[in-house]
């Protein structure tokens, strides 16, 4: 697995890891920051969700480039080019906001399917910003735990490889096609937090995106991952690409409140 490079964003207090057009790969705060992460008390479709995240940072006194993550719901898994064609409108609106510099996207995301009360269209579920550290809200424990950084979403399809042919276990959703992609999946986002220099063993959550049953897999994947100790938080929810079956996302974050 190809390490990707990790660039400094200092209008938004954070470094992230390169990844595509829609999105990073994960982002860690620099010296001297932390990260917030809130959740809307009900998905906002994306054009409220941004203008409410644009609300909160004014009124929380941080910048929009703070913005470092974002979480969002869709109806129903797309086709690559309805996939692609969601994504322009979402980065047209990162680029208004200063967030894309030189063809390079920071923020974080995942965006994943509702099997049950999807929304009736995209929606931000929950986003992630910085804040100074000292400043309001913080965390005393921020400053001797060590970096807080979030890793996006990934499923089962490898970088660079093509779509969808390079699916890991196209089409298997048996026991074993499902536990090759787990296995491909909890790799990734092992090594996107080592390419963020996060440390794996500080996670606070870990987020899993399937609509198969997991458990299964927690003795043989999870477990030896170190993930089990932590916690699951299981989203009964589709990756948001057709042939997709697995996702994940973890993070480390100080601070989480509810909107």
């Amino acid at each position: 697995m190809t390490m990707a490079a990790l660039h400094s964003f200092a209008p938004g207090g954070y470094h992230f890891l390169q990844g595509g057009f829609p999105y990073s790969q994960g982002v860690i705060a620099q010296a001297g920051f932390e990260i917030v992460r809130a959740r809307f008390a009900r998905p906002l479709p994306v054009a409220a969700g941004f203008a409410a995240i644009e609300a909160h940072l004014g009124a929380a006194g941080r910048p929009l480039t703070a913005l470092c993550a974002a979480e969002l719901r869709s109806p129903t898994p797309f086709t690559m080019a309805g996939f692609q064609g969601f994504n322009r409108g979402y980065v047209d609106v990162l680029e208004r906001w200063g967030l894309v510099r030189d063809g390079l996207n920071p923020v974080a995301r995942s965006n994943v399917c509702p099997r049950f009360g999807p929304p009736a269209e995209p929606s931000f579920f929950a986003f992630s910003y910085t804040v100074p550290l000292g400043g309001p809200p913080s965390s005393a424990a921020a400053s001797t735990q060590g970096s807080d950084f979030v890793v996006a979403g990934s499923g089962e399809w490898p970088e660079g490889e093509p779509f969808p042919e390079g699916i890991v276990a196209r089409g298997d959703r048996s026991a074993a096609g499902l536990a090759a992609k787990a296995r491909h999946v909890i790799d990734t986002m092992r090594a996107r937090a080592a390419g963020l220099h996060g440390d794996w063993s500080g996670l606070s959550a870990v987020q899993v995106y399937t609509v198969h049953d997991i458990h299964p897999l927690l003795p043989s994947h999870f477990a030896p991952a170190g993930l089990t100790p932590l916690g699951l938080t299981w989203h009964v929810c589709a990756p948001p690409i057709l042939e997709l079956e697995f996702e994940m996302d973890v993070r480390r974050v100080s601070v989480e409140r509810m909107l």
